[in-house]
């Protein structure tokens, strides 16, 4: 009987295993990027270029899927080199010390077809949340020109600014505490 029980665990285990997909970004179509409110009557648009997305998941809706997400924070943009370079120090995200920025999924609840509530770990300046965002699941499709799939999601959301300690020598009035966060991109399954 020992055996028997021994041999179900395997089995199940090693189906387990086998079951678990893991979804790689395909960088080429994939933005990571984020708004905040300037003086009350602009929006300043930024992203980050170099970062990595991997997903893993036993079911093909992905209602089990953890996301883990690793961003430069050197590689931030906004099209201005001087404010980049303000990002970039002490006074916002100081890379030098914290040179990336993380996010770990710890729930994924779906909320209606292919709308789930995504919760996780964001880490930025050193500093851990737990953040839940809004996750679109927006199909997948087979690629034409590589012939295997690839899933699409878009994530949306807002976090506090103050939370993470990023540029508190600034007021709302100047910079809002609200930032946008917008995702988009493309997957393949790891080779």
């Amino acid at each position: 009987m020992k055996k028997l029980i021994l041999l179900a665990a395997a089995v199940l285990l090693q189906t387990a295993v086998f079951a678990q997909t893991t979804w790689k970004v395909d960088k080429a179509h994939a933005r990571l990027q984020f708004t905040i409110t300037h003086m009350a009557v602009s929006d300043v648009d930024g992203n980050f270029k170099d970062f990595d997305v991997t997903i893993t998941t036993t079911k093909p809706d992905f209602s089990d899927a953890k996301f883990d997400l690793t961003a430069n924070v050197a590689s931030i943009n906004t099209g201005n080199d001087m404010r980049d370079g303000d990002l970039k120090s002490d006074h916002f995200f100081n890379a030098a010390v914290n040179p990336t920025l993380t996010f770990t999924s710890t729930r994924i609840v779906k909320t209606t077809a292919n709308h789930y509530k995504l919760s996780g770990n964001l880490t930025i300046h050193g500093i851990t949340k737990l953040v839940t965002l809004d996750l679109w699941y927006r199909g997948t499709i087979v690629n034409p020109m590589s012939k295997a799939n690839d899933a699409g999601f878009q994530l949306t959301g807002t976090i506090s600014r103050a939370a993470f300690n990023i540029g508190g020598m600034y007021p709302n009035a100047i910079l809002s505490d609200d930032v946008t966060i917008k995702a988009d991109g493309e997957f393949a399954v790891a080779k």
